[in-house]
């Protein structure tokens, strides 16, 4: 494509300063070529289908390094064999943003469960525990009515004797034994009165 492109560059070149001279003077034969060759142009594009330009363009890419590191290159598209999912772009965004507390309440009181334990350990009294586990409960039970839809709700709720008795033996083995009390120190009279006795 080389030679041709560079004989077409020509042409063009020759028409478009042919075309600037039309009120100033070109004979007529002149501007019969001209016409004859654009006409011939539009032609030799016509027959060129648009598969043929699309495949060329790509090519042409290809070779000037614009496919190189992309994103999946080498890689299977992210969803392509999966049945199609309406909300996708939510999903997508969620996850790329990194955004929580949005979402189905299913997937978001299972996320707060795993992490229950973690926060139940940084509180400091029972009463704070009591009050963040009977939050979580009531938030359990008003999803699984499922007023708003979404996924099924299959986290349960927890006992609240039981995870306080829990947090309390974690409490425990997180704060070290006391050390054992430590030997009086002996004076210089004890010592010499024990070593002579």
């Amino acid at each position: 494509m080389g030679g041709g492109d560079s004989a077409f560059r020509r042409r063009l070149e020759r028409g478009a300063e042919l075309r600037s001279h039309r009120g100033a003077g070109i004979s007529a034969e002149e501007e019969a070529q001209l016409e004859a060759a654009e006409e011939n142009e539009r032609q030799k594009r016509k027959k060129v289908d648009d598969a043929k330009r699309v495949e060329y363009l790509i090519r042409d890419a290809m070779a000037q390094g614009k496919f190189d590191n992309l994103k999946y290159s080498g890689k299977p598209i992210p969803g392509l064999g999966e049945a199609y999912d309406p909300d996708w772009w939510v999903k997508g965004l969620i996850q790329r943003e990194n955004i929580s507390g949005m979402g189905p309440k299913a997937i978001l009181l299972r996320t707060e469960d795993a992490e229950l334990d973690a926060r139940l350990d940084a509180q400091f009294t029972e009463k704070q525990v009591r009050d963040i586990l009977a939050d979580f409960n009531a938030r359990v039970i008003d999803a699984r009515r499922q007023l708003e839809g979404g996924p099924p709700v299959i986290t349960s709720t927890r006992d609240v004797e039981d995870e306080v008795a829990r947090w309390y033996g974690r409490r425990a083995a997180r704060t070290p034994a006391a050390p054992p009390e430590p030997k009086p120190r002996r004076t210089w009279w004890q010592r010499l009165w024990s070593g002579a006795g």
